[in-house]
């Protein structure tokens, strides 16, 4: 691990300050991720902003009948708060699912968002990779492919965003609010949070330097039934191979409205208004929503060793998509 400073932040107005007063700054919270790149020489700030104490880690009901997340809220607390359990289930499940207990003690909100890829190339400093060193190419295109992504990826990276929870708040049409060293604040909905690779990949999101996280809007539940599965090669706490986040409303019509998200098989939480547009208005019966379910990721592409990550989505939101309905009969 490379020498660096280190500074515990009051305020966000403080830690903002201390983030461009310095080079290579990292703000640092639970340090889940972090830690692990800073060993592996992955990450080399050269200096730390602790922002523990900055008092945002609190849940509280907003005046709409929505929910205001602060950035520092751990994991485990946000899942087991009973507002979250009960009106915005899809997002407990998700966090549930992310991380063993010990992990979701200490990673927070604003982090588990930010948090980098899992990619075996990215973590490995002796192979080529424009995340770590724009230019050096992509070694999972012609590589062991099989975590990465088969949408939303470039020539440059196929790297998939690691974050469960990023993909209920995605479906929940959740908002990123932040603060900037100049003292001004902006929100940002979390789709316009991320970047898709491009032939920029190292520019993983849309936050400037020193901006700062507070906290995380969600609006009032949506209407339907919140379900969240995720498919990984063990239970014990992998990566998602391919997740879905869904809210489904189903009437005597059929399909009234639905909201899906997919993880695993994208540089972001992906969301398919294609798919949601068709969705509406379907009749509610298991064939029709599975035929509906194999038109999803219209556009998706393979790399290989991937290739399954296609059908495995698409299979595991007709499944989704038959439980919200609660039919199982054509």
């Amino acid at each position: 691990m490379k020498t660096f400073t280190y500074e515990r932040a009051t305020s966000p107005a403080d830690a903002t300050q201390a983030a461009v007063a310095h080079r290579r700054t990292r703000f640092i919270a639970g340090g889940t991720n972090l830690l692990d790149l800073m060993k592996l020489d992955i990450e080399t700030p050269e200096h730390l902003v602790d922002i523990n104490r900055l008092g945002l880690d609190a849940i509280e009901d907003s005046a709409d009948g929505g929910l205001r997340i602060g950035a520092m809220v751990r994991n485990s607390d946000l899942a087991a708060d009973p507002r979250v359990r009960e009106r915005y289930p899809v997002l407990s499940r998700a966090l549930l699912a992310g991380a063993s207990g010990q992990l979701r003690n200490k990673a927070t909100t604003g982090g588990n968002l930010l948090q980098r890829t899992r990619c075996y190339y990215f973590y490995d400093t002796a192979m080529p990779c424009n995340k770590r060193h724009p230019g050096s190419g992509c070694a999972a295109i012609e590589g062991f492919n099989r975590m990465h992504a088969v949408i939303g990826g470039s020539e440059a990276c196929i790297a998939t965003h690691p974050s469960d929870m990023a993909v209920a708040m995605r479906v929940l049409d959740a908002v990123v609010h932040t603060v900037m060293p100049d003292g001004s604040e902006r929100a940002l909905p979390l789709a316009d949070v991320y970047r898709l690779p491009g032939d920029t990949p190292q520019v993983e999101n849309a936050l400037g330097t020193g901006e700062l996280i507070t906290y995380v809007t969600l609006p009032p539940p949506p209407d339907g039934r919140q379900i969240y599965r995720k498919v990984r090669d063990r239970a014990s706490y992998a990566f998602a191979l391919v997740s879905v986040a869904a809210i489904v409303q189903v009437n005597g019509d059929g399909v009234a409205s639905a909201r899906i998200a997919f993880g695993g098989v994208a540089p972001m939480p992906w969301r398919d208004d294609a798919l949601e547009a068709a969705l509406q208005g379907t009749p509610g019966d298991e064939s029709s929503l599975r035929a509906i379910a194999n038109t999803a990721l219209a556009g998706a592409r393979g790399h290989g060793h991937n290739d399954f990550k296609i059908r495995l989505a698409r299979r595991t939101l007709g499944a989704v998509l038959v439980e919200a309905s609660g039919r199982t009969t054509a």
